[in-house]
C-alpha cells in the first residue's frame, strides 16, 4: 500500500507558519474591545489515538483589551496530514472544502429550520475563516472552556449518553430530510462523497491491506468457525458494495449523514447536577447523504457499551426513530415518514454497514493508547503500520466486541450481498 510514504513531522510538531499574528483578524471579529495579542502558544490539541483524520492543535492565545484588561481565549485548528497518500485522497475528495461548507451552509441551515418553528437547537461549535493560512484548514471555538468533554471511548457510553446522542442524531436527521423536500437536493459532493467509481482504486488498496489483517487475527478466535466463511467470501466484495449502498435510492427515506459519528466526534456538556446538559457535533467532514442505516449502525456498533451492542440494539433504534418522528413532525415534514417497520427493514437491508463499523471504526475505537495509531499506520503496509493493524484485531477488548457483533449480523443477513 503507502509503505513508500513520506513520514511526516510529530503531531505535536506545530507548522512554523501558526503564528499569533495569523489570528489577528478573527480576534478582531470575535473578541469585543480586543486590542492586541500578548503571547501565543499551539500544541497537540488531542492525544495518539483520539483522532486520525487531521492534525488537531489547540490555540491558547493571551490577549489585551481595548480598556487596558487582560483575557485568555483559545481556539482548535485542524490541519491536514502531509502524507503522500493523503495528499492523493484530498485531490479526490477534499474533506476540508467539506467541512467548510458544512460549517457556512449545512449547519446554520439546519438550525433555521429549528427556530423557525420556535425551538433553539445547537449542533456544534462556532467556525472561523482563518485568513492567511499555509493549508487547508478548519478553525473553531474550543468548547472545553464550556464544558464540553467527550466520554471514554474504550469503556463506551452507557444508555444515558447514547440515548443524548441518540438524540441529536434524529434532531440532525430530521432537519436534513426537511432541507431536502423544502429545498431541493444537497451538492453533488454532499450525495456523493467518497464512496465512488473515482475512489475505487484507493479503496480497494485500503480496503486489502484492512482486509487481509483482519483475517489473519480471525482465524484465532474461538468459534470462528461459525463465519469465517462468510467473512472470506464478503472480504473480496468490500469495496463494490460500499459504492452500491453509497448510490441514493430515491424512493427510500434519506437524510446527511454525518458519515463519522462515534464518540470523540461527540461532545456533552453537564448542569450542576451532573445530568447531560447539551451535546455537540464535531468533525462535519464525511457528510453523506443517504440511508439512515450508515450512521446508525456506525454509532452503536463503535460508541456503546459492550453489553448494549446487541442486547439494546433494537431499544436504541425505537428511541431513535421516537425522536425522528417527533422531529420530522415539529418540523413540518409533509411526505412519508418512515415507521419503525421500515427503518428495521431498511436496516436489513443496509446490513453490511454494521459490518463495515465492526470491522472498521470499532477496532480504532477499541485500541489502547499508543503512539503507533497513526493515519500513517492505517495506511502504510510497512511493518510498523501492519504492526499496528494487527494490534487493532487481536487485543482482548476488541475480541470480546467483535465475536458477539458478528454471530448477531450472521443471524440478520447481513453477509447476504
Amino acid at each position: 500500500m503507502a509503505a513508500e510514504a513520506k513520514t511526516e513531522p510529530p503531531v505535536n510538531k506545530v507548522p512554523d507558519w501558526v503564528q499569533g499574528e495569523l489570528f489577528v483578524d478573527v480576534l478582531k471579529k470575535s473578541v469585543k474591545g480586543f486590542s492586541k495579542v500578548k503571547s501565543f502558544k499551539a500544541n497537540a490539541g488531542t492525544a495518539a489515538g483520539e483522532n486520525y483524520a487531521t492534525i488537531m492543535l489547540r490555540i491558547n492565545i493571551d490577549i489585551e483589551l481595548k480598556d487596558g484588561k487582560d483575557m485568555s481565549v483559545s481556539y482548535m485548528l485542524k490541519l491536514p496530514h502531509q502524507l503522500e497518500m493523503y495528499q492523493q485522497m484530498m485531490k479526490l475528495n477534499n474533506i476540508f472544502e467539506t467541512e467548510n461548507y458544512s460549517y457556512k451552509e449545512v449547519v446554520p441551515e439546519l438550525e433555521q429550520l429549528y427556530r423557525d418553528v420556535g425551538v433553539d437547537v445547537k449542533f456544534g461549535a462556532v467556525a472561523y475563516e482563518l485568513n492567511g493560512a499555509k493549508t487547508d484548514n478548519i478553525l473553531l471555538e474550543d468548547l472545553a472552556p464550556k464544558g464540553f468533554k467527550n466520554s471514554n471511548r474504550i469503556k463506551g457510553l452507557d444508555q444515558a449518553h447514547t440515548e443524548a446522542a441518540l438524540r441529536k442524531l434524529a434532531q440532525w436527521h430530521a432537519a436534513s430530510a426537511v432541507r431536502v423536500a423544502t429545498k431541493g437536493a444537497y451538492p453533488e459532493k454532499l450525495e456523493v462523497g467518497f464512496y465512488r467509481e473515482e475512489t475505487r482504486a484507493l479503496m480497494d488498496e485500503f480496503n486489502k491491506s484492512i482486509s487481509q489483517n483482519f483475517l489473519k487475527c480471525l482465524n484465532t478466535y474461538e468459534g470462528n468457525e461459525l463465519y469465517i466463511d462468510h467473512v472470506k467470501s464478503v472480504e473480496r466484495k468490500i469495496t463494490d458494495q460500499i459504492i452500491k449502498m453509497a448510490k441514493v435510492n430515491p424512493l427510500e427515506f434519506n437524510v446527511l449523514n454525518h458519515g463519522d459519528f462515534w464518540s470523540n466526534n461527540i461532545m456533552f456538556s453537564y448542569d450542576t447536577s451532573g445530568e447531560i446538559d447539551e451535546v455537540y457535533l464535531v468533525d462535519f467532514q464525511m457528510l453523506k447523504y443517504g440511508s439512515v442505516a450508515q450512521d446508525l449502525y456506525y454509532f452503536i456498533f463503535s460508541s456503546t457499551k459492550l453489553e448494549d451492542k446487541v442486547a439494546k440494539f433494537d431499544y436504541y433504534i425505537k428511541f431513535y426513530h421516537d425522536n425522528l418522528v417527533a422531529n420530522l413532525k415539529l418540523l413540518k415534514y409533509f411526505k412519508a415518514i418512515p415507521t419503525l417497520r421500515e427503518l428495521h427493514k431498511t436496516l436489513v437491508s443496509y446490513g453490511f454497514w454494521g459490518y463495515l463499523a465492526a470491522t472498521g471504526v470499532m477496532s480504532a475505537v477499541l485500541v489502547d493508547p499508543t503512539e503507533e495509531a497513526s493515519f500513517e499506520n492505517f495506511l502504510s503496509d510497512s511493518t510498523e503500520g501492519n504492526h499496528f493493524k494487527n494490534l487493532l484485531y487481536s487485543n482482548p477488548r476488541y475480541k470480546k466486541h467483535i465475536q458477539t457483533i458478528l454471530p448477531w449480523l450472521l443471524n440478520r443477513g447481513c453477509f447476504e450481498i
